[in-house]
């Protein structure tokens, strides 16, 4: 199984400080890095590194809304990450299912030589 993963967008979404951005941008529509900072214990200018990070990922686009950024989630690169974290995921079930067949097989014989 060869499998395409984006290690720019899962290097960014690795972060647990930016997935909790995520997770605000998402209930709230959009949000300046000032009204992010207030939910989270880091400074503006963090949550600025991080929204620039999301950003170059592709993760979160931002506007101008007078003085400041509005940011938002780019619904399309979130579903992208989605479908490679299922990818991943599937792909993991797939070779777990191998090793415990291994393993059953291992068990089985030993079984069957010691009785």
């Amino acid at each position: 199984m060869n499998i395409t993963v984006d290690d720019d967008l899962w290097s960014a979404i690795g972060d647990p400080t930016r997935r909790r951005l995520l997770d605000l941008l998402l209930s709230q529509g959009s949000a300046t890095a000032t009204s992010l900072s207030e939910h989270l214990p880091v400074t503006r200018q963090a949550i600025a590194k991080h929204l620039t990070v999301l950003d170059r990922a592709g993760l979160v686009h931002a506007h101008s809304a007078g003085r400041e950024k509005q940011f938002r989630v780019d619904d399309d690169q979130l579903a992208r990450a989605v479908a490679q974290l299922t990818d991943v995921g599937n792909a993991w079930d797939a070779r777990l299912r191998r090793i415990k067949r291994i393993a059953e097989t291992i068990q089985a014989e030993t079984n069957e030589r010691n009785r």
